[in-house]
């Protein structure tokens, strides 16, 4: 089976690395082609552009920022329906609206390639350690077909349903991972007023019901400090902002959802866009006028 990765950023690179070792014949193209030569060292062939990736894959798999750059990927010029032919997968595993994704499978659909929307849960750490989780949406079939691909790159992944399935669960997670940091920023820097040492605090939080991935995850960060984009505050701003979208699409009320955005909105504002999304905690210390960091043990 021949593979084609296109997108080599924070989470395509480690995937990519994952199918290579896995044994593989992968070939890649990013924007910036320096990427793509460090997999090369990998083992990968290198693509000039998207159209020639796909006409030597099987499989064509995207790892990209946002539907502009998932939509000139497929659709552009030199993209990936100038060089697909009937029979092949298109596999997106970026964080997009389920509208773009619908989309686009049916414009693939026309010359008889099948896309599944795939995204993922996970973040920079999770990509390099082969453990995401992916969220399907398509024909249950082809879902079946690339399960071993989803069992290299990842740890689990499930069949949603019909084509945007995937796109829509991966919002609604989004929703509320975002949701938990906002509570966690909120919480973790209370105990930081009140003279309380942060990781103490995590110790509590983790033996009761207000444990979380986000405190697993970004609680370490802010504890030490430690702002290197995991998964960029933009990128989570994105993901919010289509939420937005499709739950007015839906007439769904989301008062809580909104507000989260909006904080991360203000954390853009203060230059926090490249930075892990955890430094929206940065705002609730500069308000409260304490800083989340660890406790010096010898003084306690």
């Amino acid at each position: 089976m021949k593979i084609s990765f296109i997108g080599l950023g924070t989470m395509g690179r480690p995937m990519a690395t994952h199918l290579l070792r896995a044994g593989y014949d992968v070939m890649v193209y990013n924007r910036s082609r320096e990427s793509s030569l460090k997999l090369a060292e990998a083992g990968a062939s290198v693509a000039s552009s998207p159209k020639e990736a796909t006409q030597h894959s099987d499989i064509v798999i995207t790892m990209l920022s946002n539907d502009r750059a998932v939509e000139e990927v497929i659709l552009g010029e030199n993209g990936v329906l100038a060089g697909a032919k009937a029979g092949q997968i298109v596999m997106d595993c970026s964080t997009i609206s389920p509208k773009t994704s619908q989309k686009l499978a049916d414009q693939l659909a026309g010359i008889g390639v099948d896309m599944l929307d795939a995204p993922v849960t996970g973040s920079e750490p999770q990509a390099i350690e082969g453990i995401l989780t992916f969220m399907v949406g398509g024909k249950k079939e082809i879902y079946e077909k690339c399960l071993p691909l989803f069992e290299v790159m990842g740890k689990a992944s499930f069949y949603m349903g019909k084509s945007g399935a995937g796109s829509y669960i991966k919002l609604a997670n989004n929703t509320m991972a975002a949701i938990n940091l906002l509570s966690l920023s909120e919480s973790i820097v209370m105990a930081a007023k009140a003279g309380i040492d942060p990781e103490l605090f995590v110790q509590v939080v983790n033996g009761g019901g207000a444990r979380s991935g986000m405190v697993d995850t970004k609680s370490p960060k802010m504890i030490n400090r430690d702002f290197h984009p995991n998964f960029a505050t933009e990128l989570m701003h994105k993901d919010l902002t289509l939420a937005v979208d499709i739950a007015a699409d839906m007439n769904i009320p989301v008062p809580v959802l909104s507000l989260v955005r909006q904080m991360l909105q203000m954390g853009m504002s203060k230059g926090y866009s490249k930075e892990d999304v955890c430094s929206v905690v940065k705002l609730y210390e500069e308000w409260a006028n304490v800083e989340v960091k660890k406790h010096d043990q010898k003084n306690l």
